[in-house]
């Protein structure tokens, strides 16, 4: 392919490494900027609904999940337990990912 062309012709003496840690970094890294993302995306739609509250002239009051977290405050709170094994979670980890992979 082109890289490898463009690696041979720049580092001659290269060795292509290919392993399972560097796989599973840039897959862990993958996970996290979609949670990210959609972390974004939910204090935007937060922001407007406050927005929308104020020129209405009521109070804003966020949408809670069974855990009583709101969306964005799950998806903060679920960084770690995305990486970590399963039956490592909290009881509040095993809630949370409950919630975060049927939402």
């Amino acid at each position: 392919n082109s890289m490898n062309l463009i690696a041979t012709k720049c580092f001659p003496k290269h060795t292509t490494v290919i392993d399972r840690f560097h796989v599973q970094k840039l897959a862990c890294d993958a996970v996290q900027q979609k949670r990210i993302n959609y972390r974004w995306e939910a204090i935007d739609q937060d922001n407007q609904a406050y927005k929308q509250a104020q020129k209405e002239g009521r109070k804003y009051k966020p949408d809670t999940l069974e855990n009583g977290d709101t969306l964005k405050q799950l998806l903060a709170r679920s960084r770690y337990l995305l990486f970590k094994p399963s039956h490592k979670w909290t009881e509040s980890q095993k809630q949370r990912a409950n919630i975060l992979f049927n939402v």
